[in-house]
């Protein structure tokens, strides 16, 4: 036997909800207006069951204010893009919030497979809820088709020479100084991943090319681990609108990194390291540029310390190990996220975050498990930290540039060799006569 719920307000719906739906039907106003009887069939109550998804065409015409679009991915995913208007909730806000119980719920993920379970399991409950096929990144498909390419271009360079000058491109050009960075001749593989960083890079070192002060080249790597077709779509359409003249080439990291049970996003990270080191050097660089800013180089160092045991930090530049005479650079060593989501919110600019086949596929709580949760945590630990002393992230960054040997129980110098305090201990007496 099952209960089905009919609103007077829609005719080309069934609604089907279990005793507690029905329920939260009765104690909520918005879902009065409904005729209620019982079906004893079930082959009856299949063929009268609700439809569970709809497209984004379907819902345009819709009055906004009769449905919410519920976003139930990761809250740092969501912030990195996300619908506009649309809200970050978990199966359990949704259940929390009643008013939500008389309107219709479209439940988005990334690309519409976690969010049709959800939005089944929600209608069984009583809610009016549909998965909203192809999520975010469906979303973001249309969106880009609809951006004039040429303008948007001129806009995002505008808003760096203007707006974002002292805050982003001016730390980019501190951080190429201050670490030595480009030399004259150099020729730089900015290695664009698809994220808001990565592009933003680029951006910059058009902007630097402009100035023109000193001879160097540039060449703008996209490296294709396995992408969707759809997340590279997304990749190509964003080059394009920002005018980046992109160079892709294809590799099967996904496949090879999907099964390891244990650490994936460590291998994934560093077979895509060798991969663009050695596609680099193919192309005649003697440098990559990666995209990590100030707020990586602080969370990195706290984590090596909280879960590695070791003082250490993320360096501007490194030499290869591997290949030789290539070198890693991070311009955005000196830049906050902050401002560069600043920068990409400005200009309405959306981004892919992470299009690997875990944050495709799993659930959310495997996700934090295998996917950089302990990142998450520190990043969430420093903000925390912050609000009661705004000094904090500064002395984090500022602590690597001053460390004291005098003051610590041993070290490795350049070499690998490990130092004790020991070793000079009884020399170091200053009462020694």
């Amino acid at each position: 036997m099952a209960i089905w719920i009919y609103p007077k307000v829609k005719s080309d719906y069934n609604h089907k909800a279990t005793t507690n739906g029905a329920k939260m039907a009765k104690n909520t106003q918005k879902l009065s207006s409904c005729s209620i009887f019982l079906c004893t069939s079930p082959f009856l109550c299949y063929t009268m069951r609700m439809k569970i998804e709809v497209t984004f065409d379907e819902i345009a015409p819709k009055d906004r204010d009769t449905y919410e679009i519920i976003d139930i991915r990761d809250a740092s995913d969501f912030e990195h893009g996300n619908i506009p208007g649309s809200k970050n909730m978990s199966m359990q806000d949704i259940y929390n919030h009643r008013e939500l119980a008389g309107k219709e719920l479209y439940i988005c993920c990334r690309n519409g497979t976690l969010s049709l379970a959800v939005a089944r399991q929600l209608q069984q409950d009583g809610f009016l809820a549909y998965n909203l096929q192809g999520g975010y990144v469906e979303w973001l498909t249309r969106h880009l088709k609809m951006v004039d390419d040429k303008q948007k271009s001129q806009d995002v360079e505008k808003s760096l020479q203007k707006k974002f000058h002292d805050c982003i491109f001016s730390k980019f050009c501190k951080a190429i100084n201050e670490y030595d960075l480009l030399q004259p001749n150099d020729k730089v593989a900015v290695c664009i991943s698809g994220g808001k960083d990565s592009m933003l890079m680029a951006k910059l070192f058009q902007e630097l090319k402009k100035h023109n002060k000193f001879p160097f080249e540039v060449v703008y790597l996209v490296m294709d681990p396995g992408y969707s077709p759809e997340n590279r779509d997304i990749i190509e359409k964003n080059a394009k609108m920002l005018n980046i003249p992109v160079t892709i080439f294809n590799t099967n990291i996904f496949e090879s990194v999907y099964t390891i049970p244990k650490y994936p996003c460590y291998v994934c990270a560093r077979m895509r390291r060798g991969y663009l080191y050695a596609k680099a050097k193919e192309l005649g660089c003697n440098k990559i540029a990666l995209g990590h800013h100030y707020d990586d180089v602080i969370e990195t160092t706290l984590m090596s310390m909280l879960y590695g045991g070791q003082i250490e930090t993320m360096m501007p530049k490194l030499h290869s190990e591997n290949f030789d005479g290539l070198e890693l650079i991070r311009p955005l060593y000196l830049i906050r996220e902050k401002d560069i989501k600043h920068w990409r919110d400005y200009n309405d600019l959306h981004f892919i975050q992470c299009a690997c086949k875990f944050t495709d596929t799993c659930t959310a709580e495997a996700c934090q498990k295998n996917t950089g949760s302990k990142r998450k945590q520190v990043k969430r630990l420093i903000e925390n930290l912050a609000k009661t002393d705004p000094q904090i992230e500064g002395c984090i960054f500022r602590s690597t540039q001053n460390a004291n040997l005098a003051k610590l129980l041993g070290f490795k110098d350049k070499n690998g060799v490990h130092h004790s305090f020991l070793d000079d201990y009884v020399n170091n007496n200053p009462n020694k006569k």
